[in-house]
């Protein structure tokens, strides 16, 4: 390809991260990986595991150059903490692109308790924070994307449509004249997890703003599926299949639980609308954004990743009509609307040639596959959420005169 780009890839050893990397290599750019390996260790505090077998980051790179010829570089580094290794590696890089998932992923994670709550925020706020402040210290003119979350914006049924990013607002000023500006949409974060993603738009406002930083924040749906045209090359490429309650997507979660037998879980009425995206158009839209830079106009380009909307409730029945599964509902562990409508636009992206994977379209089938295939390796205690958002819906845990009594 013409005009191949250097690209770091921060957080390139996870879910999203890895497909991305190897997308991006195979259009021609020339990645850089940047990983601390955090999610693997999480995995063993947690006694949890992908369902498919991760490959050392050796042997996936390997796996990679045999396959496609390509070199992928990697650099172990904790962007939060090491930042004089994150001066060196972005001066001797000198990217193009930074694209930054280096992020804790999980909303019940990070509810999980005080040391997960404490984690996520430090670790997630100074991983944005310490990128664009070694950019601006090294000088380097980088395009800096980032991948948000829907979940900034909360799902409390506002009754609109769900804008990208911005909101026009009309206020009156004492000249009985209304002045027209364009506001971040209000956040309203449901999680620790969330509350930090809400964070990090205000330190791109900033930066863009006050140093004329190019910035894409990508605010995701939750993504389905496992494989992507890349990773099917060779199962040592294969991506993660998170299953667990804390880490596990709702889709792939109940096709887990369908094929080991388990009830599928659904969290209260199951009226919940999520937004959605295959990880294969995760990828394809992480390349969009690289071809097309935002102008430097001290504005963040912030753009709606998601290409379809369900509820949990119909999402569930959908499953146990393709495999015979049953339904339980059993109490929700977040502190959230019982039921809500999400209308968003995400015009941006299919504008720019986005022709989605829907779950009509039978790649289910193939999520479905790989959950048989590895279900031998299932761990069926971590099936069920045991994260929960507030004190008093912690099992054995009552409240006499405002003191908590175990």
């Amino acid at each position: 390809m013409t005009n191949a780009q250097e690209i770091i890839v921060v957080g390139g050893d996870g879910f999203c991260g890895w497909p991305t990397a190897l997308h991006l290599s195979k259009l021609g750019h020339n990645v850089t990986i940047v990983d601390n390996m955090s999610r693997r260790e999480i995995d063993k505090i947690m006694g949890a595991d992908s369902l498919t077998p991760i490959a050392s980051m050796k042997d996936r790179l390997i796996a990679w150059k045999d396959q496609t010829g390509r070199t992928i570089k990697f650099e172990k580094i904790d962007v939060a903490h090491e930042f004089e290794r994150v001066l060196a590696l972005l001066s001797s890089v000198n990217p193009d692109t930074i694209i930054h998932f280096g992020e804790q992923r999980a909303a019940p994670y990070s509810m999980r308790g005080v040391t997960e709550k404490r984690y996520t925020v430090d670790n997630n706020i100074s991983a944005t924070h310490n990128l664009l402040a070694a950019s601006v210290e090294l000088g380097l003119d980088p395009h800096f994307i980032h991948l948000g979350t829907m979940g900034v914006y909360g799902y409390d049924d506002d009754g609109i449509e769900i804008p990208e990013g911005y909101l026009p607002v009309y206020i009156p000023g004492d000249n009985n004249k209304i002045y027209q500006r364009d506001i971040l949409y209000p956040t309203n974060p449901g999680s620790v997890y969330h509350m930090t993603k809400s964070m990090d738009q205000l330190l791109f406002q900033f930066y863009a703003k006050n140093d004329s930083l190019r910035i894409t924040d990508l605010h995701q749906g939750i993504v389905w599926g496992t494989q992507t045209d890349e990773t099917k090359l060779d199962e040592r490429l294969i991506n993660r299949f998170d299953y667990d309650g804390d880490y596990g997507t709702v889709l792939n979660r109940f096709l887990m639980q369908a094929v080991v037998g388990h009830p599928l879980t659904v969290h209260g009425t199951g009226g919940q609308t999520r937004a959605f995206i295959h990880i294969q158009d995760t990828v394809k839209c992480l390349a969009l954004a690289v071809g097309n830079p935002p102008a430097r106009d001290g504005k963040v380009a912030i753009l709606n990743q998601m290409t379809e909307t369900h509820t949990v409730r119909s999402l569930a029945e959908l499953v146990a009509k393709t495999s015979g599964a049953q339904i339980a509902n059993v109490d929700n562990p977040r502190n959230e609307a019982a039921e809500n409508d999400l209308r968003v636009s995400n015009k941006t992206f299919f504008s720019l040639g986005l022709k989605p994977v829907t779950l009509a379209e039978g790649l289910m089938n193939e999520t479905q596959e790989i959950a048989a295939k590895y279900a031998r390796r299932c761990i069926h205690k971590m099936i069920p959420c045991v994260s929960t958002w507030t004190d008093n819906q912690r099992p054995g845990v009552v409240h006499r005169d405002d003191k908590q009594v175990a």
